[in-house]
């Protein structure tokens, strides 16, 4: 059996769901959520999932499987995931991830490694140091405490660096000792094309508007006080989801309807800004697509 899988990964409103869509008409292959929002059934207007003209195009697997009364990790994620690509690749298809969270990218391709918590003062004195020395200043002091894991780095890599000087200082061992504890990654074995979505930033912000605004007409505004209305936690994810904290202020009356709305905008673009570069840095071997 070939088990063959095609991952999306991109910003918000760049374009992931529609690829996705022609991918899945071209290849016959069924579409995954990647994304750690679109796992909860209450928020379908807020974090634009695929609506049922979508669905009806081809299979769709983990979109709004979860309440958001529960919180989904990239280990609840995982362990999700593994049943739904056992069963696609057992009918022959393709596999379609597609989603926003790198994270769930990486858990998928490297496994999960059970590393805990750094702490924040470690994490604090770290970014401290990398300031001061710079990247490769920071790779030669992993190679005098953590040398195997510094000859899997290269000294431009100041994100992947710092991970690992911060596992080695909060924890006493490497991170190739913690990812050798891992559990298997579940496209170890897989048949892969891997495309990374970058729009032009100016191309993307006015999406993100343009897509923020037929949200609000749908009734994102209604979605966010049902969700309100469950009594969720303002610390739990979902509170935390793109536009959610901006209209739960116009909701309270804190913030004008246009005073949400704008600033649900900013806050988006800002976010799709961290997940261009997150993936320029992490996934420079992917198809870059325009």
């Amino acid at each position: 059996m070939v088990e063959r899988a095609i991952l999306i990964a991109g910003p918000t409103a760049s374009g992931k769901s529609a690829l996705a869509l022609e991918l899945a008409r071209q290849t016959g292959g069924e579409i995954v959520n990647a994304d750690s929002m679109q796992v909860y059934r209450e928020l379908r207007i807020i974090t634009a999932r695929p609506g049922e003209a979508e669905e009806r195009l081809a299979p769709h697997h983990l979109y709004g499987v979860l309440s958001v009364r529960e919180t989904c990790s990239a280990g609840r994620w995982l362990a999700l995931l593994a049943p739904v690509l056992a069963d696609i690749w057992g009918r022959g298809r393709t596999a379609i991830l597609i989603g926003g969270t790198g994270l769930y990218f990486r858990a998928a391709l490297d496994g999960l490694a059970p590393v805990p918590d750094i702490p924040h003062s470690v994490r604090q004195k770290a970014q401290v140091l990398l300031e001061e020395i710079g990247a490769p200043g920071l790779y030669r002091e992993l190679e005098t405490i953590d040398p195997v894991m510094a000859a899997r780095l290269r000294p431009s890599d100041p994100q992947r660096l710092l991970r690992a000087y911060e596992v080695k200082q909060a924890t006493g061992r490497s991170l190739a000792e913690w990812q050798g504890d891992a559990a298997p990654a579940l496209l170890a074995d897989a048949e892969m094309e891997r495309i990374a979505l970058l729009p032009p930033r100016d191309l993307l912000y006015a999406r993100i508007d343009a897509r923020f605004e037929a949200m609000m007409e749908e009734g994102a505004l209604a979605e966010a006080a049902a969700l309100r209305d469950m009594g969720i936690v303002l610390s739990h994810p979902a509170m935390k989801a793109l536009g959610v904290p901006s209209l739960l202020a116009c909701l309270d009356g804190t913030k004008t309807r246009e005073e949400a709305v704008e600033e649900a905008k900013t806050l988006s673009r800002r976010y799709a800004k961290r997940q261009m570069t997150w993936i320029r840095h992490q996934f420079m071997d992917w198809d870059v697509r325009r």
